[in-house]
């Protein structure tokens, strides 16, 4: 594990992705994107002609080979120019990249790889139901085989769909045998976003705005059995490719943003409480202001050291489930707390379109619900941790 200097190459890559934020993504254009609630695709298409979106392929599927502490401090770099860009990248490399390069077929990683790797391919998440959360072994979106086993069909609907309109596919999360036993009557289907008997209804939210979310119901959907992550022999296997490896990463991809964010608070409130000045001095100079700011950066470089053993471990291989629970356990609580911090430092302008304080701070609200909620990881801590019931 890195405790001191980062692989040079991942320095690099944080140099060239802080130029990139200073060029591509000012915020002058933030604020014209938040207006919209949208995400440049010309700013993306930049971000992916270097490279990045490579760093959770496979060399032999034309990625960089994977490199999950690189991928993580890549959304670190980004999120600290809000999700605009970060967003998107998160549903090419993550989800995409992540989910294929795991548990897909040899035919979906060679078919999909290379397009996720240019930055070509973009997924959704098809996993939580209107009656469904965090019990996602629940799920009652119903699918079954038709054509002699050539084609799934299926209804029923999925609920905060981020990017269901401009996604390439869903990943969705069925129910495909309804007399079987839980966790073994899953399915993970890749489904085409334009497929016939897909709709949509918006769905409105103050964080994470690079995005609209959305109600998404399936009528009668067909795809052909190939579609089903890791092939037609993964039918009823789904709760493997969801609860295995991809969930430790998601985990730490959802920290990442969060820290990302709260560095970005930390930033602001620490450059303004030396431009602002009150009672004949900067208020840095304050002790009430100098001992908030000091407590917020050691807060964050605890969530730093927590996200990148998590991030570490998974690159190397090893169990990292506790390891990645307590990382978006403790990231997104103590997120919530910097920016609050942060945003109390800015007074008035905290609250204020002057400033990314305002935003920043409801992104980081919504952080340790996204991903799995913070009572979900203290129950997967205890649990792997052999807690007595």
């Amino acid at each position: 594990m890195y405790f001191a200097d980062e692989p040079e190459h991942v320095s690099q890559l944080r140099d060239t992705l802080r130029r990139f934020n200073e060029k591509e993504a000012p915020r002058e254009k933030r604020r014209e994107w938040q207006a919209a609630q949208m995400w440049p695709r010309d700013v993306f298409a930049k971000l992916a002609d270097l490279g990045v979106c490579g760093l959770t392929v496979p060399e032999e599927f034309g990625g960089l080979g994977q490199d999950w502490y690189a991928a993580t401090a890549v959304i670190e770099e980004l999120c600290r120019a809000g999700m605009f860009v970060s967003g998107p990248y998160i549903q090419c490399a993550f989800y995409g990249g992540g989910n294929i390069s795991e548990s897909g077929s040899q035919e979906q990683k060679e078919t999909l790889l290379p397009k996720i790797a240019a930055g070509e391919l973009l997924f959704a998440y098809g996993l939580s139901e209107p009656d469904t959360g965090g019990d996602l072994a629940s799920v009652t979106t119903r699918a079954h085989l038709d054509d002699g086993g050539d084609t799934v069909v299926i209804n029923g609907a999925k609920r905060w769909c981020t990017g269901a309109d401009w996604a390439d596919y869903i990943l969705c999360f069925v129910n495909s045998d309804p007399d079987g036993d839980k966790y073994k009557n899953l399915s993970m289907v890749l489904v085409p976003s334009d497929a016939p008997g897909i709709t949509r209804q918006t769905l409105t939210h103050q964080n994470l705005i690079y995005s609209h979310s959305f109600d998404v119901y399936f009528d009668d959907v067909r795809v052909p059995v190939a579609n089903v992550l890791g092939g037609p022999e993964q039918w009823n296997q789904g709760w493997r490719s969801l609860a295995g490896r991809s969930l430790d990463v998601e985990k730490v991809e959802v920290a990442a943003m969060n820290f990302g964010l709260a560095q970005n608070a930390v930033e602001e409130a620490w450059a303004y409480a030396q431009q602002r000045r009150q009672f004949g001095k900067p208020i840095s100079g304050h002790q009430a202001v100098r001992h908030e700011l000091v407590q917020a950066r050691t807060r964050l470089e605890a969530c730093r050291h927590m996200l990148y053993h998590a991030a570490w471990l998974i690159d190397q291989g090893r169990p990292a489930s506790v390891e990645t629970s307590m990382a978006k356990l403790f990231i997104g609580e103590t997120g919530v707390e910097i920016g609050i911090a942060c945003q109390r430092i800015l007074g008035a302008y905290g609250m204020s379109e002057e400033f990314d304080m305002a935003q920043t701070v409801q992104d980081l609200l919504g952080m340790p619900i996204v991903g799995g909620s913070s009572n979900m990881q203290k129950n997967n801590i205890a649990n792997r941790l052999g807690l007595a019931q």
